[in-house]
């Protein structure tokens, strides 16, 4: 009997030590469902890709990285339960959200878990300087907003503008509205309407454009996802309107132009991500990113593969009694695939910000 029990102990023992040590798990969430899908899968697929580089490599000290994807259809309480599904998973962080919109849901949800939140795209002035467990790749809106009002009063002559900015994202296009009045303002411009809509099927953007139009400005602010820019866009092609039309960071995915067509080219934004980068991170990144995904990256492609990479290389440099908080605030910089990520006390990131414009339905760097 105790020989028996002996052995079965000893079998229990060399089961345990022969079994593989319990993956790594990380969380993202994002839109993948609705009117900014392209923003939520190009998201998803950065962020895939980072973790199948990583475990193709051996995973982190020998344990795999398992992923689990939500979708937070762009509700903040769909948002919110789904992230605290993410920490009842024990995930070690969340990738995500992709819209400004969604990020308090989800950081409430997180910071009751104690989980890190790091997202790729996020832009709203509201959490930066905080000290909490958000943070973040890029620049807040205030660099792209005010890089945007600086070249078009500076360089493009527009003294005049007429904005139109999506009211069910209003954490972000308030916010990028505000930074941009600021700028523009004080160089001497003027803002002649500001109008809000909130996007849907229903949407009437010949009654939007038409408001716009009648103030008779030098220039024409989009400030929506690329859906809807496209739309206006399109709209004052077809009114035949003059105007410079401009649009935000939040537009410059590819669907813009297959959207859009004929209709983008012309339009300006202002943007972090250059496709035109020779380094040989960012043409390793892409040239992976299109086998796998049939399609070349977008920015927020490579925003999600940034923040996921920030993400695993802080894990594999943690030390016991370190929060992953603690190690990505002060152990960066971290490889990131067009320029290393750094993150400074309250877990804000810069990142160079470009003047594009769309030209033969490609983006293409001005300043």
């Amino acid at each position: 009997m105790r020989a028996g029990f002996c052995l079965l102990l000893m079998g229990s023992l060399l089961l345990a030590a022969c079994s593989p040590p319990e993956p790594i798990r990380l969380g993202f969430i994002g839109g993948l469902t609705g009117r900014v899908a392209d923003l939520g899968e190009a998201g998803r697929n950065g962020f895939q890709l980072a973790v199948e580089q990583a475990n193709a490599a051996g995973g982190i000290g020998g344990r795999k990285i398992e992923i689990l994807v939500k979708d937070d259809t762009q509700n903040p309480a769909q948002a919110k339960r789904v992230a605290e599904e993410l920490v009842a998973a024990k995930v070690a962080a969340i990738i995500g959200p992709m819209t400004s919109a969604m990020a308090e849901p989800v950081l409430a949800a997180a910071t009751a878990g104690g989980v890190t939140v790091i997202s790729p795209t996020v832009t709203t002035a509201a959490l930066t300087g905080k000290d909490d467990l958000f943070l973040r790749v890029i620049s807040d809106t205030s660099n792209y907003a005010g890089l945007s009002a600086n070249y078009h009063f500076t360089k493009n002559g527009v003294r005049s503008i007429a904005v139109v900015f999506d009211a069910r994202n209003r954490a972000y296009t308030a916010g990028w509205l505000a930074d941009f009045r600021k700028t523009f303002t004080g160089l001497g411009g003027t803002i002649v309407a500001e109008i809000s809509f909130e996007s849907g099927e229903t949407t009437d953007y010949a009654a939007l454009l038409r408001q716009m139009l009648v103030t008779k400005p030098d220039a024409l602010l989009f400030i929506s996802s690329a859906l809807d820019t496209a739309r206006f866009a399109q709209q004052a092609a077809q009114l035949k309107a003059t105007q410079k039309i401009i649009g935000v960071e939040w537009a410059a995915t590819e669907r813009l132009m297959e959207l859009g067509g004929k209709a983008v080219d012309g339009l300006y934004l202002a943007q972090f991500f250059d496709r035109d980068d020779k380094l040989p991170d960012f043409q390793n990144f892409r040239q992976a990113y299109a086998k796998r995904f049939q399609q070349p990256p977008g920015f927020a492609s490579v925003a999600a593969y940034d923040a996921t990479q920030a993400t695993l290389q802080a894990i594999g440099k943690n030390k016991n009694g370190e929060s992953l908080k603690q190690t990505l605030l002060e152990r960066g910089p971290f490889i990131g695939a067009q320029q290393p990520i750094r993150f400074d006390r309250y877990g804000d990131a810069e990142r160079r910000a470009y003047v594009t414009t769309v030209r033969d339905g490609r983006f293409v760097v001005i300043e």
